[in-house]
């Protein structure tokens, strides 16, 4: 089970798992995420709209939730993808603390528990019980479009496929996986954006294309993000080519 959490903390922080968490004064509970209306779900919101400055709840929504689904849940669909085990991330197993800044800081585990099961366990405690279940919460409360919120879920669980495909994980395994996944995947995810594979300098990597939009340009950064449906794909494929011959790992 440990080197499970040392290999994906390898891949990079936004897969550091906290063991053994005792929510505090400063962790909240995931699974209160769930309330529309609970406190913890309007904690969250709030603290991205100050942090982003974005322009209204809905925007605020679908920005959390593509960063949520990118960072929160990104560790369990990793272990599967490389190690064909499935973490415990079910909202009443997790934890969240929130950055000062943009997202999220830390993810802690009540229970570090890891099995070997099917892709089909995966989706169910990571989608059918944590990620779509918070998608519909945040549609409620603040009546962002589910597609787009759904669309938030599927970026940022092929996030977990991509970044590791740049930073050395094997591109073919991860690739089969992303469609393995893909394919079990409830919610739509097969429709709302696509993965690609390039190569450049030398490098290879898989890369995502967005068909829904986190409206992350209207905040005040006013940036798009590098997968952004409003712009085109040859304009996204160029890019990522380019910052795949330099070395970068866009997120």
């Amino acid at each position: 089970m440990t080197d499970v959490f040392a290999r994906l903390e390898s891949f990079g922080d936004r897969f550091r798992l906290q063991r053994g968490l005792a929510p505090g004064k400063d962790w909240i509970a995931c699974d209160r995420l769930l309330d529309p209306w609970s406190g913890e779900l309007k904690q969250v919101l709030d603290a991205e709209r100050r942090a982003s400055g974005q322009v209204s709840d809905h925007a605020t929504a679908l920005t959390v939730m593509a960063v949520y689904a990118g960072t929160v849940t990104a560790a369990a669909v990793l272990a599967w993808a490389v190690d064909g085990v499935v973490i415990d991330m079910r909202p009443h197993n997790v934890a969240i603390r929130l950055s000062p800044h943009h997202g999220f800081e830390g993810v802690g585990l009540r229970e570090p528990t890891v099995t070997d099961a099917p892709v089909e366990t995966l989706v169910t405690w990571v989608l059918d019980d944590h990620l779509l279940p918070l998608a519909q919460a945040m549609h409620v409360r603040t009546r962002a479009g589910l597609r787009q919120l759904y669309g938030g879920v599927a970026h940022g669980c092929a996030a977990a496929f991509c970044i590791a495909s740049r930073r050395g994980g094997d591109v073919d395994q991860l690739e089969s996986a992303y469609q393995t996944f893909l394919t079990a995947a409830t919610g739509g995810l097969d429709r709302l954006g696509e993965v690609i594979r390039l190569a450049e300098g030398g490098r290879e990597g898989l890369f995502y294309l967005r068909n829904t939009c986190c409206l992350y340009y209207t905040s005040a950064e006013k940036v798009k993000c590098s997968s952004c449906c409003l712009d085109t794909v040859e304009d996204r494929v160029a890019n990522y080519r380019r910052v795949l011959a330099d070395g970068v790992v866009p997120h």
